[in-house]
C-alpha cells in the first residue's frame, strides 16, 4: 500500500485553513502473485502518481518506506505498525496513499486508523481522488470502504477455494506434481491442466517401492537407486527423507488429499504407478524403521566418529529385528550415497564398549578425569555400603561408571568425559580407531 505521513499543520492562519507543512511518504507493497517485475513496475507507478499528487498540492516528501506484507492479515505488519505507534508520539499526524485498502483490508487495522483520528492524533487521510478528515462522515466513508477491500478479499479467497476444489474433483491435485510426474497446462482456461507418467523417473519409482517390500531399509534403497543413475529433475541425487516422503504419498496409487489434513480424498485422474495393496504393504513394512517426525530420534554417537575409509560421517539408524526387539546401529553414510565404501556397521552396545575402553586408557593423561571418574565411583561405593549395612556391597569400577553414562547419561554428562578425547574417533572394519 502507497501511505504518506504528514508533519502536524501550522495554525498560524485559521482562516486560511489547515497548511500542510511537510509530509513523509511511505509506500506499503503487498504480497501477489504476480512476477516481481510486474510487482515492482506497480510500486513505481504509484509512487510516482502519489510523489506528483503531493508536488501539485505544495506537499514536502521525506522518505519512502516499503513493506512486503499482506494488508488483509490484521497486526503483522511491522512498518505498519510502527507508523502508527509514531502518529501516537506525534511525529506526524497525516497520511497520503493511493487507495484505502492499501492501508487496510482487516477490521483490527483500520479500526486502530479511526482510533487515532477519534483520539485527534491523526487528522487526515489523502487518497488517489478523496480525502478523508476527522468528521462522522468521512470516518464512516473510510470504514465503508475498507470493509468493501475485506469483502472482495474475502469473496476472491472463497472463489478461490472453490476452483481449487473442482480442479480436485475432476481428478488433479493442485500444486506441484510428485517426482515421477509431469504437469502439461492446458492453454484453454476452460480445459483443466494434465498430469503425465515421467517416463525417465517413473521406472525408478516403481522399484523404490519393490525395494522397500522385499525387506531393504530406507538407506539401502536410496543407495541402491542413486548407484543406478536415479536423479530429480534438477539432476540431484535423491536425499534421504525424500526418499520416505515418496514413500508415503498416496499418489502413487491414484489418490491425493486436499488441503493436507483436511480428510478430503479425491481419486487422480492420473495414471497410478503402483496398487492401493502395494502402498498398503509399504506403509506396513516402513513402520519398523519409521523414526515418526523426521529427524526427531538423536543418535548422539554420530557427531563423533567419521569413516575410516572413505571420510564419510557415521550416521545412527534404529532397526527392529523379526524378534521385535529394537536395536541402534552406526554405519558410514556414503555422502548420501554418492560413495560407494565397504566399511562395516558397528552396533551402539559395541561402540559403547570401545568408548570405554578409550577413556579407560586415556583417564591417567588427565588429572581432573581421573579425579572426577575417582569421585564419582567413590561416592556410589559408600552409598552401597551404608544401604547394605555391612554386608558384603557390589563394588562399581571405573569402567562401569563410564559405561553407564554413555548408556543413560544426558548429552551434557557424555560430554563431560567425551571432551578429553584428543584426536579424532574413526569406524574402520567394524572397530572404533582414535587417530591423534
Amino acid at each position: 500500500m502507497n501511505t504518506a505521513i504528514i508533519e502536524r499543520p501550522s495554525f498560524a492562519d485559521q482562516s486560511a485553513g489547515i497548511k500542510i507543512e511537510e509530509l513523509l511518504y511511505c509506500l506499503y507493497a503487498r504480497k501477489s502473485t504476480e512476477a516481481e517485475e510486474r510487482q515492482a513496475m506497480s510500486i513505481d507507478s504509484q509512487i510516482r502518481e502519489m510523489t506528483r499528487m503531493a508536488e501539485n498540492q505544495g506537499l514536502n516528501i521525506i522518505c519512502t518506506k516499503k513493506e512486503s506484507h499482506s494488508a488483509k492479515i490484521s497486526g503483522q505488519r511491522e512498518i505498519f505498525n510502527s507508523m502508527l505507534e509514531e502518529i501516537e508520539e506525534g511525529i506526524y499526524n497525516s497520511l497520503v496513499c493511493w487507495d484505502v485498502s492499501r492501508i487496510s483490508r482487516s477490521g483490527g487495522d483500520i479500526g486502530r486508523v479511526i482510533d487515532l483520528m477519534d483520539k485527534g492524533l491523526l487528522i487526515e487521510i489523502r487518497t488517489h481522488g478523496q480525502n478523508f478528515t476527522n468528521s462522522p462522515n468521512d470516518k464512516f466513508l473510510l470504514l465503508l470502504l475498507a470493509s468493501q477491500s475485506k469483502m472482495e478479499n474475502d469473496v476472491k479467497g472463497v472463489n478461490v477455494k472453490r476452483g481449487l476444489r473442482t480442479r480436485c474433483e475432476m481428478g488433479v491435485r493442485p500444486g506441484c506434481v510428485p517426482l515421477g510426474y509431469k504437469l502439461i497446462r492446458s492453454q484453454d482456461f476452460r480445459e483443466p491442466s494434465k498430469i503425465i507418467v515421467d517416463e525417465e523417473r517413473a521406472p525408478f519409482i516403481k522399484k523404490m517401492f519393490q525395494y522397500i517390500n522385499s525387506g531393504l531399509s530406507g538407506r539401502q534403497v536410496n543407495e541402491y537407486l542413486t548407484d543406478e543413475g536415479f536423479r530429480t529433475k534438477s539432476g540431484k541425487t535423491l536425499g534421504f527423507s525424500m526418499t520416505y516422503r515418496i514413500l508415503k504419498e498416496p499418489f502413487y496409487y491414484g489418490e491425493f488429499e486436499s488441503p493436507k489434513g483436511s480428510g478430503n480424498w479425491y481419486k487422480g485422474s492420473h495414471k497410478a504407478l503402483i496398487t492401493k495393496e502395494v502402498f498398503e504393504q509399504t506403509q506396513e513394512q516402513i513402520k519398523t524403521i519409521d523414526k515418526g517426525e523426521w529427524g526427531r530420534k538423536n543418535f548422539y554417537f554420530s557427531r563423533l566418529l567419521k569413516c575410516g575409509h572413505c571420510g564419510s560421517g557415521i550416521s545412527g539408524e534404529e532397526r527392529i529385528n523379526r524378534h521385535n526387539k529394537r536395536y541402534i546401529y552406526y554405519k558410514c553414510n556414503k555422502y548420501g550415497g554418492r560413495k560407494v565404501c565397504k566399511s562395516k556397521y558397528i552396533s551402539e552396545s559395541n561402540l559403547i564398549e570401545a568408548l570405554t575402553k578409550i577413556i579407560d586408557q586415556i583417564k591417567s593423561q588427565h588429572e581432573n578425569l581421573e579425579r572426577r571418574l575417582s569421585h564419582e565411583v567413590e561416592k556410589f561405593n559408600d552409598l552401597q555400603k551404608i544401604l547394605n549395612k555391612g554386608k558384603e556391597a557390589q563394588t562399581l569400577f571405573t569402567t562401569d561408571y563410564i559405561e553407564y553414562i554413555f548408556k543413560n547419561g544426558n548429552n551434557q554428562e557424555k560430554s563431560n568425559i567425551l571432551h578429553y578425547i584428543q584426536g579424532q574417533l574413526y569406524l574402520e572394519n567394524g572397530e572404533v580407531l582414535l587417530k591423534l
